[in-house]
């Protein structure tokens, strides 16, 4: 397996520009995007906040493995999940699950696992798989904690009955646009971003590791605000090996790599404010240099 170049290419400046290269993504990712949109739009349009008020208003461990379990067989991608996060954040009482479930979409994506199990040695594997159930669990009450004076503006309900006279498919295509509104142009603005900072990283940045702790921080860096698609972090962690880097190194970036990128983190910010996306971009990247140095 191996990476894309039309996609990510580390510091080829004047064979493919970054927005020829955000192009390319959006091509890759369009049809999860649009699942994704359809997805946020039937939870915005049909799903009652009195029900997220119910089902996710205990602080527990078990409302945080629920929202896992609801985000995991969707195994979108960090970008495309970001609608669905925007329904459930402005429908929800709280912020937690929704984090959850935006993160257990890519990290717990069965497909991916279970290719990362065929492709690596056992602890790399099973320290990915650990790495991201942790995540789940814990990111989501720890961001919510740090940023509990975040007010989420919760427009659903509004909306709801502004368009109850409406009918089904109206208020379906009215929840479509508002979805679309609300995430794809911060979507847009992150991959764009991300691709310049990919131009701008130096090609050798994977080719010579220094010490394993330097390795494991260059890894984790350089994965949080990379817009990757799905599956495209197995052959990134595979050139890290071959590169010489240590083992820790491929798990933070098989973790981060997926968990969360620029594009996601500005559809965070347009729902809860910048800086609680800025939480979980340090949040995550700590989470990916903890697991890696276990590992390492």
């Amino acid at each position: 397996m191996r990476a894309r170049p039309e996609i990510v290419a580390l510091g080829q400046v004047s064979a493919i520009n970054a927005l020829e290269r955000s192009v390319n993504y959006f091509l890759v990712i369009w049809p999860a995007l649009v699942f994704g949109i359809l997805i946020g739009a039937a939870v915005r349009a049909f799903v009652s906040p009195k029900w997220f008020a119910r089902v996710l208003k205990q602080n527990s461990v078990k409302t945080q493995l629920a929202a896992g379990l609801a985000g995991a067989p969707l195994m979108l991608c960090s970008c495309c999940v970001a609608p669905i996060f925007t329904s459930v954040a402005e429908s929800s009482p709280r912020l937690a699950p929704a984090l959850s479930l935006m993160l257990a979409s890519p990290v717990l994506n069965p497909a991916a696992l279970a290719l990362t199990f065929m492709l690596f040695e056992p602890r790399i594997a099973l320290g990915r798989a650990v790495l991201s159930l942790l995540a789940v669990v814990l990111i989501g009450p720890i961001i919510e904690r740090i940023c509990h004076n975040v007010k989420l503006q919760n427009t659903s309900q509004q909306e709801l009955s502004e368009t109850s006279r409406k009918g089904v498919l109206l208020k379906f295509l009215h929840a479509v646009f508002t979805i679309s509104i609300r995430t794809v142009p911060g979507l847009i603005a992150g991959v764009i971003i991300s691709m310049f900072v990919v131009q701008w990283l130096p090609a050798h940045i994977f080719e010579l590791p220094g010490a394993r702790v330097a390795a494991i921080l260059v890894a984790a860096t350089v994965a949080v605000p990379l817009a990757l698609p799905t599956f495209f972090e197995i052959p990134l962690a595979l050139g890290l090996l071959a590169a010489g880097f240590p083992a820790g190194a491929a798990v933070a970036l098989l973790f981060a790599g997926p968990a969360i990128n620029l594009p996601s983190l500005f559809s965070v910010a347009r729902v809860s404010g910048s800086r609680l996306a800025a939480a979980l971009a340090a949040t995550v990247w700590i989470f990916a240099v903890c697991g890696g140095l276990l590992i390492a």
